[in-house]
């Protein structure tokens, strides 16, 4: 449940901020399609915890149920993410989030932050899931 509260808490935190939603250099259609996909996202959120918190019956189900839907925004993520060339976008713009410069053995590497939130995300999805199951 607390996977599902942060997601949607998250996603409204952060892109309803002045690096998305009221950046002024995004364009007004831009800005209304992150909009959107924040909306959307919360809802799946709130759905998904009232499924968790229902009583009643096929709470098994309800569980698998609104694990899918969280996962549907990472997924959706990654899948921007594999297609971003095609699409000439980016992780990240100039005046946004930058990504965090580490140096692993000697090698300097950029990580966008959205990345890791996310790959945490969906290994932390993954694991609830396995130990429900367990």
């Amino acid at each position: 449940m607390l996977l599902c509260f942060f997601q949607g808490l998250g996603t409204l935190l952060i892109d309803l901020g002045r690096t998305h939603a009221t950046n002024p250099d995004w364009t007004r259609h831009a800005r209304y399609h992150v909009v959107w996909q924040v909306i959307s996202t919360a809802l799946l959120a709130l759905l998904e915890i009232a499924l968790l918190l229902s009583p009643g019956r096929l709470q098994e189900e309800r569980f698998y149920l609104a694990a899918i839907l969280a996962s549907i925004p990472m997924l959706s993520f990654f899948g921007a993410l594999a297609m971003r060339k095609r699409f000439g976008s980016a992780l990240y713009d100039p005046n946004g989030m930058p990504p965090v410069r580490v140096v692993i053995f000697g090698s300097e590497n950029w990580i966008d932050l959205s990345v890791v939130a996310e790959s945490f995300s969906f290994t932390m999805l993954l694991a609830i899931v396995a130990l429900f199951a367990y």
